[in-house]
């Protein structure tokens, strides 16, 4: 994981509609930036629509939130619309910007040891500097420990 403190690595990415994000162009802005494993499942579902629900309150203290994982973007363009989610979810199949974040590890799934996105979050400040890094976060409570952080 990225220490606090250090500038948070840049990058592009494209959300559930084609559109591309670079992290740099929110400069000026706080970002909650949180690496998911998967869209639909019941973890990830209850994250991103924990943050969906705290949206307007996350706007109001001037932060954006940015999801991401390495589903494409189709994929994320369902999980979106079946859950009505207007933040912006950024794929990653090639897992190059989660290795960056230290959200690719080792996971052991009933004794069967794979890699794959570890539920990580990252509250990044206006500077671009990490202000905040949680690593194996809980689904449920993720969303109102970042808001409560802000």
């Amino acid at each position: 994981m990225l220490e606090t403190g250090t500038l948070a690595p840049d990058f592009t990415l494209c959300d559930q509609t084609g559109r591309s994000h670079t992290l740099s162009d929110y400069r000026g802005q706080k970002v909650i930036l949180y690496f998911y494993p998967r869209d639909m499942t019941s973890g990830c579902t209850r994250q991103a629509c924990g943050f969906q629900e705290r949206y307007p309150q996350f706007q109001e203290k001037g932060a954006v939130i940015l999801g991401v994982s390495k589903d494409t973007v189709e994929s994320h363009r369902k999980f979106a619309e079946k859950y009505h989610l207007t933040f912006p979810l950024l794929s990653d199949p090639e897992h190059q910007v989660i290795e960056a974040y230290g959200a690719w590890q080792e996971k052991n799934m009933y004794g069967k040891k794979t890699m794959g996105v570890v539920r990580t979050t990252y509250l990044i400040a206006e500077d671009g500097t990490v202000l905040r890094a949680e690593g194996k976060v809980r689904a449920d409570r993720n969303p109102e420990d970042m808001l409560q952080a802000l």
